[in-house]
């Protein structure tokens, strides 16, 4: 097992880390996670340096999450391209979703005791609607 944080500044992955982190994943397993939106059914290589982290995360004794945006997915692309943010169906959605977590099974270990995770917040955003969504968490904000 290496050391995660070690590794990632030898080759130049870390830039800056909040305190005791190091000495928290030193600590044991701890489970991490990195989201990705399916707003194309391929990963680009803007996706590269968050696959990488997690394959050393992983390869440090770490159980690495791979949460995929279902539920943002369907919000829009937000990357300010256009005026409007771009709407896809619910089955291009779905095919995305199916070619990313295909993309990503070929890079990360599913088997180990440390085994990666694919998860869809749509998988609990569904079950929200919007009245509980204003009633619970829209009380704490003003809209002038």
């Amino acid at each position: 097992m290496t050391n995660f944080v070690e590794e990632l500044r030898w080759r130049g992955m870390l830039h800056d880390i909040m305190p005791n982190t190091e000495e928290k994943l030193n600590e044991g397993m701890t489970s991490g996670y990195i989201g990705f939106d399916p707003t194309a059914d391929s990963l680009h290589v803007g996706s590269l340096a968050q696959i990488m982290t997690l394959i050393h995360f992983q390869q440090a004794g770490h159980k690495p999450i791979i949460l995929i945006g279902g539920a943002t997915g369907m919000v829009g692309d937000p990357s300010g391209k256009s005026d409007e943010r771009n709407l896809l169906s619910e089955d291009i959605l779905r095919h995305n979703l199916r070619c990313i977590r295909k993309q990503l099974k070929q890079f990360l270990d599913f088997n180990s005791s440390n085994r990666a995770e694919i998860v869809n917040n749509y998988d609990w955003f569904k079950k929200i609607s919007f009245l509980s969504f204003i009633r619970d968490v829209g009380k704490y904000s003003t809209i002038n």
